[in-house]
């Protein structure tokens, strides 16, 4: 048996390697002529990678250009791997393994700190390098149980804000800015380009994918400036009795003021007919329960890995954060493909951070996939070493590199990709 062809996907090939990516996904099939045309319109080609077997895709990988902010608010460029599917006749044939060399290789040779992923199912990734970095958390809201006062004008007289409801449009055009500074302040955000807009607010609409319009609001402070904004769907659900039942789902809620947050939840509690409110992924310390009067109010209906960074160069993505605590620390990096593998000096310190090769005796060895997860500072360095993720070769190394690594809140990212 002849091993399929792994190779650049070219124009030509795109509709058949759109119809095996559906098919990975278990969506209808065969693409349509608009929905080419459509993906095709953000798509670098030169960086799809398709697996033909007898002339038919059966395995289709993309990257693109991504940034991710670490701790501290810096920025580092990043390979954002997407659309990965294996055609159910070709698994365990090696193809994603194919496909994933190659991508990475390229994404070290254009000088990427990481690669980064959502990874759909949990075991699959850990064997290229990948550690789940950042999680992600969903409530539902019982409205009714919140003990917020639904006479309470929003936002309350003396807060200095108002909440304005717009369209696409605006969204379009404040945004964008908005998103940026929400980058400056949180790691594990990604960059967003046009595009991402573009399917927020249905400019960009793909058959089969069903759209309906959301209900869009800003949240401007006391200066007229932007700070929040909220996009949401609801539903149309009485009961038996004539009562109101709706459910409101969050689409995208970003803030970056803790007066525009609470605004924009005590808002969408307070709109007439929404009894239920789901609020999409948030970061597992978001502040939404202890917003509201009654945090029992709001359930956690999802708790999950998220974002995945698998590290390509050591020495950039441990400079580029920043450290709360000073520490100095050897790291033995253990890497099958090699990038990242190679011991290193980490001389951290709220002033400045160096990260140096060296040949001096490690005091944690670990995998590039445990550095991944501890890289955005989520995860517990102790933690990882009660599991044998991490080796702990010099007493009280695992508590001191919790001290260096640990983040006073935890990352997040708002977005799929």
């Amino acid at each position: 048996m002849t091993a399929p062809d792994v190779r650049t996907v070219t124009l030509s090939d795109f509709p058949d390697w759109l119809r095996a990516l559906n098919t990975g996904f278990l969506r209808p099939p065969t693409p349509s002529d608009e929905e080419v045309a459509g993906r095709l319109g953000y798509m670098d080609l030169s960086r799809a990678q398709g697996a033909f077997d007898a002339g038919r895709c059966v395995a289709t990988f993309r990257s693109f250009a991504q940034e991710l902010t670490v701790v501290g608010g810096a920025t580092v460029p990043t390979d954002a791997v997407t659309n990965v599917a294996v055609s159910p006749t070709h698994r365990r044939r090696g193809l994603l393994s194919r496909m994933m060399a190659a991508d990475l290789a390229a994404a070290k040779e254009r000088g990427d700190v990481a690669a980064t992923l959502i990874a759909a199912e949990y075991p699959i990734y850990g064997r290229y390098g990948f550690g789940p970095a950042a999680g992600a958390t969903e409530w539902e809201i019982d409205v009714h149980r919140t003990g917020l006062n639904p006479h309470r004008p929003v936002p309350a007289p003396g807060d200095g804000g108002r909440i304005d409801l717009v369209d696409g449009a605006e969204i379009r055009k404040l945004g964008p800015a908005l998103h940026d500074r929400l980058r400056a302040r949180q790691h594990g955000v990604v960059s967003r380009g046009a595009h991402w807009w573009n399917r927020l607010t249905g400019q960009t609409l793909f058959p089969k994918e069903p759209w309906t319009e959301p209900f869009y609001a800003v949240h401007r402070g006391p200066d007229g400036t932007v700070d929040g904004m909220l996009v949401y769907r609801a539903d149309e659900n009485w009961s038996d009795a004539k009562q109101p039942l709706n459910r409101a789902t969050v689409r995208s809620m970003i803030a970056v003021t803790p007066a525009a947050e609470r605004a924009l939840w005590h808002f969408l509690c307070s709109v007439d007919w929404i009894s239920t409110i789901r609020t999409g992924y948030r970061p597992a310390d978001d502040l939404l329960p202890l917003l509201l009067p009654d945090p029992r109010a709001a359930r956690v209906v999802t708790q999950a890995d998220f974002l995945w960074v698998r590290v390509l160069d050591v020495v950039r993505a441990l400079e580029a954060r920043t450290y709360a605590v000073p520490g100095s620390l050897v790291l033995e990096i253990h890497d099958a493909s090699g990038p990242a593998a190679g011991r290193f000096h980490l001389d951290a310190s709220p002033d400045g951070t160096t990260c140096t090769p060296t040949t001096r005796s490690a005091d944690l060895a670990m995998g590039v996939g445990e550095l991944g997860t501890l890289c955005l500072g989520d995860e517990s360095v102790s933690r990882l070493a009660a599991l044998d993720r991490v080796a702990e070769l010099a007493p009280g190394a695992a508590a001191s590199a919790d001290a260096v690594f640990r983040t006073a809140r935890r990352p997040w990212c708002p977005d799929a990709f």
